[in-house]
């Protein structure tokens, strides 16, 4: 058995030998030990108080000391290399004024993930009892005393001190849940549902089924379900529901009594519709909040389960809300609580109610903060503080992503993505439109930039060309009326009469508060024709809608006329109608880039690619190209010019940069390329300029359009 003689003996440094180590502060490069350690200030007395667990970086002759929250909490250099090399179990080290006392090695790869500062984060192998979900003591190992005499009293007396490696009351999910030890019954979705559900349907509900019952992580019950529109989310949910209102796994008594789901005004009648098409209204009763029905004849009816409010009457009738006790909370559109600061979150984190469920097509829009905000919301504390969260996985992981990040920083940030990834992925479920492809017919999807009237590119150039559009491009970021410059442009984008409708109404009704708004709109009334009206509405005045006219009659016009009166306009189709070289093109480029970071940590996507717009490219938002067919292709550069099936094997360019869907591409090092909008590599790009267009509905429209970029998914055909 090992010997522990020398490990109470703490490791002091004299004050002369870290002088005369202070020029070795720069250490070779060697190889990082991690531990695990408790720490208290200095002191001489016998038994230490330990006030809280970190963790201990040593390198060569220095080490730094984190608490659990990843922040130095001490540093200190001079130190022997070989005292550093032997620290082991119950060795204690003096860092500044700290003492530390090693409980145990941590391994490189547990420190780069960020594992070792997680903290009651386990599976459903190991799920605590309540009372053992309270702070736990630093781990007292079984052998610390062994070194000492062998008599009878002292085994007697140390035996009563050793304590397991392992909590004894950690236990399975029927000991926490099924304490009257009822018979374990097998849970089934209902039959008439399961026969509509389609596998990755099945495989959610599921998913949802397992995480509100605490099977997947021990103590917690939150999920988010980011499914791509069209995947089904309601009918998952609604099946979830009817489940657990009227099964259980333990003796079949039902899970829930009572569900609230609260989503946007919109879809409140949608949700309702739901249930009745699904369920009828016979077998459950769901009752919506609006103008006529009240939280009052919820409370008093005993008969309806399900309770669907939008998140505004959320706010309004909060206090009765409180009052109600549910047991399953649902919240549609749920990226909306991005922010946990705002009101309806707020609300929603006041319900007692422990199982969670966020349904969300678009899991992370903006930061790395907002996903806290939502995962916090799910499951409280999962990630620890937003302290600790930004420090161990937010920091590392954007600095990877900057370009003058080293080695090292590149990898620590890949590996906690990755942790951050597999950590949230057992609470997480995104699947893409991919799934459900075989049992589509193809869809076509085409972005169309359009070419801008006269009218249009007059009045653009006179926005950017005035007073407080030159003031925004100076940078000055406080007080500057970016927002007003930009919805100015996008309303002319789509129409120069809604610019026109807010041109007169700030003639008619000034104020100070809008006297900016006012300024932007100084000239531009002269450039309009002066008959013009708010009324007068034409096609021939927007370039967007100048195509539009023209597809709906290409469309009328080349389909069969048996199909014309009953046909859905692009039932598969997804077209975007975007203002060659104007604003709205920078929008989408950006749009693009929050895709690139959804995929990095929700969609599981290890070659995710990711953007960060410059200053410059921020001050382009206000430049109008108009000698460029598509500023997103020149981002990409292709060489393709717009033709799918150019090609040129002897052109040097080649040799060097891939044409679209010509192999391999080698990008310059000073490419401009955002890398997140190269997957539209992958899609057939055309110039209006083009000879002869296959679509026949583009081929009617080009004259109108600059550039186009298209896909088609195929189910007989993957999709690139």
């Amino acid at each position: 058995m090992q010997s522990f003689h020398n490990c109470y003996k703490p490791v002091y440094v004299p004050t002369a030998e870290i002088a005369r180590h202070k020029k070795e502060e720069d250490e070779p490069d060697c190889l990082a030990k991690y531990f695990s350690v408790v720490w208290c200030k200095a002191s001489k007395k016998k038994h230490k108080k330990w006030e809280g667990d970190a963790v201990l970086i040593a390198k060569g002759k220095s080490v730094i000391l984190n608490d659990m929250e990843g922040k130095d909490i001490g540093r200190g250099t001079g130190y022997k290399s070989k005292d550093l090399e032997s620290l082991d179990e119950g060795q204690t080290l003096m860092i500044g004024g700290k003492e530390i006392e090693v409980m145990g090695v941590i391994s490189a790869e547990d420190f780069n993930s960020g594992k070792c500062f997680q903290t009651g984060v386990g599976t459903s192998t190991t799920v605590p009892t309540a009372s053992s979900q309270s702070t736990l003591k630093p781990f007292c190992s079984p052998f610390k005393n062994v070194c000492k005499p062998s008599t009878k009293e002292n085994l007697l007396k140390e035996s009563q001190n050793y304590k397991p490696r392992h909590d004894p009351n950690a236990s399975n999910h029927q000991r926490m849940f099924n304490k009257a030890g009822l018979p374990v019954v097998d849970v089934v979705v209902d039959p008439y549902l399961v026969n509509h559900l389609r596998p990755h349907q099945k495989e959610g509900i599921v998913f949802l089924y397992e995480c509100v019952m605490g099977m997947r992580l021990s103590g917690r019950f939150g999920a988010i379900l980011a499914d791509e529109m069209g995947l089904g989310k309601t009918l998952q949910c609604i099946s979830l529901v009817w489940t657990l209102l009227r099964q259980g796994l333990y003796g079949c008594k039902p899970i829930i009594k009572q569900a609230l789901i609260v989503t946007p005004g919109s879809l409140v009648k949608n949700w309702k519709k739901e249930f009745q098409k699904w369920l009828g209204s016979e077998r459950i009763k769901v009752f919506t909040v609006d103008q006529d029905n009240k939280v009052e004849e919820f409370i008093n009816s005993p008969l309806h389960a399900v309770l669907i409010i939008s998140y505004e009457m959320l706010l309004r009738t909060l206090d009765q809300i409180q009052t109600i006790e549910f047991n399953l909370l649902i919240c549609d559109e749920g990226h909306r609580l991005k922010n946990s600061s705002i009101k309806t979150a707020t609300a929603l984190v006041s319900l007692s109610c422990e199982r969670r469920i966020i349904l969300t097509g678009t899991p992370i829009q903006n930061d790395l903060q907002e996903f806290y905000a939502l995962i916090e919301f799910v499951n409280p504390g999962i990630l620890g503080s937003l302290s600790t969260y930004r420090k161990i996985y937010e920091e590392p992981i954007i600095r990877s992503r900057e370009p003058s990040a080293t080695k090292e920083e590149k990898e620590l940030g890949e590996k906690r993505a990755a942790e951050l990834t597999r950590l949230t992925g057992l609470f997480i479920l995104r699947r893409t439109q991919e799934i459900i492809n075989k049992f589509l017919p193809p869809k076509k999807e085409s972005i169309l930039f359009c070419r801008p009237t006269a009218l249009q590119l007059e009045l653009y150039r006179k926005l950017l060309s005035s007073r407080v559009v030159r003031s925004c491009l100076q940078g000055v970021l406080e007080n500057s009326p970016h927002l007003i410059c930009i919805g100015a442009l996008k309303k002319l984008c789509n129409h120069p009469c809604l610019l026109f409708k807010a041109i007169k109404e700030k003639e008619c009704n000034p104020t100070c508060d809008e006297c900016e708004e006012s300024n932007l709109y100084e000239g531009l009334r002269d450039i309009f024709p002066q008959d013009y009206t708010s009324a007068t509405f034409t096609e021939t005045d927007s370039g967007k809608l100048q195509v539009l006219a023209k597809l709906l009659a290409a469309i009328r016009e080349l389909s069969p006329s048996e199909s014309r009166s009953d046909m859905s306009l692009f039932a598969m189709s997804n077209i975007s109608f975007l203002k060659r070289g104007s604003i709205e093109e920078k929008i989408y480029q950006r749009q693009i880039s929050k895709q690139g970071l959804s995929g990095a940590v929700v969609d599981l996507s290890k070659t995710s690619e990711h953007i960060r717009f410059s200053i410059e490219e921020l001050k382009n938002l206000f430049i109008l190209h108009e000698d460029s067919s598509c500023v997103t292709h020149d981002l990409l550069e292709c060489n393709c010019m717009g033709k799918k099936d150019h090609q040129n094997p002897s052109s040097e360019k080649l040799s060097v940069y891939r044409g679209c869907q010509l192999g391999q591409h080698h990008e310059r090092a000073d490419s401009k390329k955002p890398l997140s909008m190269s997957q539209l590599m992958q899609w057939k790009h055309f110039s209006g300029q083009h000879q002869t267009l296959a679509d026949p509905f583009l081929e009617r429209i080009k004259t109108s359009i600059s550039f186009i970029f298209q896909n088609v998914t195929n189910p007989a055909t993957p999709t690139p």
